[in-house]
């Protein structure tokens, strides 16, 4: 009875963890599966030769859950549940998914095409690490709000200078021993900063990529309970849209409506009204 007791607790607790919370939860369960069984981590390795490559393509996935050194899961972790509390209290987690995989896999690509053109700068090497995903999700705030002020001890720093700063040290990083890391960091650096630049003129480019995702799991779940839920959503359609639909096409616009307001003069020129939808949004 204990034992049942624990395990719905865990299911609870699981249940009320967000998106990038059960992210960092499956990095952790990895990094201990890990230490347990060695060969585990060496399936989900993104290896840095194209042929190894073909032979397990999941890889281009896989390696941002995997790690070996404690410190390394331990910062990273760190910074994406730090960003994640921030992200998530502005943008929906769908997006934050997006972000999180596009950037593992911008940093995969931009990896395997710096192997292919200079072999001998990573020679038979294997990535792993969240990095480029985390940079990603900082990149994207950055260049999505980038004069929005964040308290740094006794002083105010604007988003756009942590982003410039994290680039510099990527870039120097390049010349040092971590240079297949630093290359990944890149990847997604370039995906965070395109795709927010992309979303401030209205494009979201990670729709392709969540409707595939989507696809991907709708094709685990059960379909019993199928033909109830399509004649559920049917009824009250306008249009092809239900009430629920246009109410969250509306919420979204304001949203973005009070981000571009950050955006241009700060989390401080909101009302107390704005303040408060944000808030609730977020949750």
């Amino acid at each position: 009875m204990g034992s049942m007791t624990l395990t719905d607790d865990i299911k609870g607790k699981l249940k009320r963890l967000n998106v990038l919370e059960k992210i960092i939860a499956i990095n952790v369960v990895i990094f201990v599966l890990g230490l347990l069984f060695k060969p585990v981590i060496g399936w989900l390795e993104l290896p840095s030769n194209i042929g190894d490559f073909i032979l397990q393509p999941w890889s281009i996935v896989t390696y941002a859950f995997a790690h070996y050194d404690f410190l390394h899961i331990l910062f990273n972790m760190i910074w994406l549940y730090v960003i994640g509390q921030w992200f998530l209290n502005l943008f929906n987690p769908k997006l934050a998914l997006n972000i999180y995989f596009l950037g593992a896999i911008c940093g995969g690509l931009l990896y395997l095409l710096a192997h292919a053109l200079f072999p001998d700068l990573l020679g038979n090497s294997r990535l792993v690490g969240a990095s480029a995903s985390v940079r990603a999700l900082l990149i994207f705030l950055c260049a999505y709000m980038p004069n929005h002020g964040m308290r740094f001890f006794t002083f105010n720093l604007k988003l756009w200078y942590i982003g410039v700063a994290i680039v510099v040290i990527d870039l120097f990083g390049l010349f040092g021993y971590n240079t297949g890391g630093n290359l990944a960091h890149l990847g997604g650096v370039l995906l965070g900063y395109f795709y927010a630049k992309q979303l401030v003129k209205g494009n979201d480019i990670g729709k392709g990529f969540e409707r595939f995702m989507d696809g991907f799991v709708n094709m685990f779940k059960s379909s019993k309970k199928g033909p109830l839920k399509t004649v559920h959503k049917n009824k009250g359609k306008v249009g092809g849209y239900t009430k629920a639909d246009f109410n969250e096409f509306n919420n979204q616009k304001k949203i973005d409506v009070i981000l571009d307001k950050i955006s241009k003069s700060g989390y401080d020129s909101l009302t107390a009204e704005e303040k408060e939808f944000l808030f609730k949004a977020g949750k």
